[in-house]
């Protein structure tokens, strides 16, 4: 079966598309993320991003990904893991957003699938965590039917959209996921 989704290292080829991808979802978003300056919906701003992520994604330090709807090859949304550890850790943060008129078609599920896949081979990691609002329910599931185990709540964790707020933290290791993944 075909995925829904295809990820794709984000480069500079895709820098206008994510800016519009993130205007678009900018109030959207707003409840999820940090509250950013003005310099941050630019063009540049997003380029410098992505030419961070491309360095990190060299030196294996961190990998940013666009998801992609995978018949049309529309922009549908983004995921990382990001603070990668190596050393005796070998360990990554995943986060991730879909586009507000994509949600509820399987498209996070799925690009969470993908990371997984790319995590715990290619990025030779250990372990994936992630921390997730407990108020936002859909992220809890995709997380809980990706296989990650819920591990406690950070009380006060990010300060996202200008409030420190609790986090529900997740896990999985390359043993959990080769479980789900060895039928």
């Amino acid at each position: 079966m075909q995925s829904k989704v295809d990820l794709k290292p984000l480069t500079m080829t895709y820098a206008d598309l994510l800016l519009q991808l993130r205007h678009h979802n900018r109030e959207y978003l707003q409840k999820y993320e940090p509250i950013r300056p003005e310099s941050y919906w630019t063009l540049e701003a997003q380029q410098e991003m992505i030419m961070n992520g491309e360095r990190n994604f060299e030196a294996g330090l961190g990998y940013v990904f666009g998801i992609f709807e995978s018949i049309s090859q529309q922009l549908v949304g983004r995921i990382e893991i990001s603070g990668v550890a190596r050393g005796p850790f070998q360990n990554g943060n995943l986060g991730y957003f879909i586009d507000k008129d994509h949600h509820g078609k399987g498209y996070a599920s799925a690009a969470v699938q993908q990371c997984l896949q790319f995590a715990f081979t290619e990025g030779q990691l250990h372990r994936l965590q992630a921390g997730v609002m407990p108020w936002n329910t859909p992220s809890l599931r995709v997380l809980e039917k990706s296989g990650f185990r819920h591990e406690g709540l950070a009380k006060r964790y990010l300060h996202i959209n200008g409030n420190w707020e609790d986090h529900a933290l997740y896990a999985i290791t390359v043993e959990d996921w080769q479980r789900r993944t060895d039928y």
